[in-house]
């Protein structure tokens, strides 16, 4: 007999305290004695969780009106450039937009920075106007100052990543960490049988409204990320073998916590923000018991020559390999190093479970799916003439 439950029956459950709630990790164990048949008939809700770098990522900030009014059309935080072009007083400010003087120093700081409280230096210019007459403002907010500060992010959460080597003679200095010559490491990013795409891969419970735990606080999926791509080379089992979906999510920063969020720089590349994001999965069928029962040995991802223009795929590997901390690549072996934390991302998972048990959290039906044959285009390279058109 097929088991089938409702969203609002696990609610039920979880109002109740009576809902099985598992982890991604547990819930792999448990399959391997468990069918899907048995899982959904047991468990109501499985946690996911990753924690790592997501450059496509930045707040939202009104910072009030100061008197006399300024239309800012320059802006400043702690000398980064953050975006002019909206209302008046309203900016975004981009995690990896970084200090002219100290390219070290970035947006991800100033957000981090932003959460923990800090003063945070502001300086805007504007022309003037006449209902904006002021021209220049130099002050210092913080997350108690300003009116609204939340954290929207328009690709989150990776459905797979790749994983890089270098097979040039020089060292490649990447978004993927330090890259060493002639394939002496490789690096990857996805947290495997913990990533919430990964447990989810047609995207069957995960929509447009999804709740969510990013950044320590409670978030939405809000629409399909940029770069979302599900027309992807997938395994047997359906679960595309290198980056596909992605998603776009909010949160509001003023609740948020550094410990999930925090600023990082990558040497010769530039500075990026680690995101923590945690989504529940509801065990509505034995379809999604049996995909949210996958473990590291069933996850393949694909060895990208980071070094060689074009990227050029090197071969397959699972993150059950990736752990051991040694791949073999055209008959080299290679030491492993993930550039996300899994330790984070289990105490996400964790806490998360223990936020559905307590009946602090909840699982919510997508108000709509996402699309499913969708693909990437690619910019064109086009010489445009000078005073007219290409």
């Amino acid at each position: 007999m097929s088991v089938t439950k409702s969203y609002s029956e696990i609610n039920k459950k979880i109002k109740q305290g009576s809902a099985v709630i598992l982890t991604a990790e547990e819930v792999a164990e448990m399959a391997r004695t468990a069918t899907p048949e048995e899982i959904a008939e047991k468990v109501d809700v499985v946690t996911t969780a990753t924690f790592g770098a997501m450059c496509s990522s930045g707040a939202f900030i009104n910072f009030g009106h100061a008197d006399p009014q300024i239309r800012m059309e320059k802006i400043r935080l702690n000398g980064v450039p953050a975006y002019e072009g909206l209302a008046a007083v309203d900016t975004y400010i981009g995690a990896t937009a970084v200090n002219p003087d100290n390219p070290t120093y970035g947006g991800a700081h100033v957000i981090q920075e932003l959460i923990e409280g800090k003063d945070v230096e502001l300086e805007a210019w504007g022309k003037g106007t006449d209902c904006y007459p002021r021209k220049h403002i130099h002050t210092v907010i913080n997350k108690n100052s300003v009116n609204e500060m939340f954290l929207f992010n328009p690709r989150n959460a990776y459905q797979n990543y790749n994983v890089a080597v270098n097979t040039t003679a020089k060292t490649k200095y990447t978004y993927m960490g330090t890259l060493l010559p002639n394939m002496r490491n490789a690096t990857y990013s996805t947290s495997g049988e913990l990533s919430p795409l990964l447990n989810d891969p047609e995207l069957k419970t995960i929509g447009i409204g999804t709740r969510i735990f990013i950044g320590g606080t409670t978030g939405y999926v809000v629409w399909p990320g940029t770069q979302f791509h599900t027309t992807r080379p997938k395994d047997e089992n359906g679960v595309p073998v290198t980056n596909a979906a992605t998603l776009a999510v909010i949160g509001n920063l003023k609740e948020m916590n550094s410990e999930f969020i925090q600023a990082a720089y990558y040497e010769r590349y530039g500075v990026s923000i680690f995101i923590g994001i945690g989504i529940p999965i509801p065990v509505i069928n034995a379809e999604i018991a049996r995909r949210v029962s996958i473990n590291n040995s069933e996850i393949q991802t694909s060895v990208l020559d980071y070094g060689t223009v074009g990227t050029p795929k090197l071969g397959q590997v699972t993150y059950e390999q990736l752990r051991s901390g040694e791949i073999e690549v055209n008959g080299q072996k290679i030491r492993t190093a993930p550039v996300a934390s899994l330790a984070k991302a289990r105490k996400i998972a964790a806490l998360l479970k223990s936020q559905l048990q307590q009946g602090q959290f909840w699982v919510q039906e997508p108000v709509q799916l996402f699309p499913t044959n969708t693909s990437l285009k690619a910019l064109k390279d086009i010489e445009v003439k000078e005073g007219g058109n290409a």
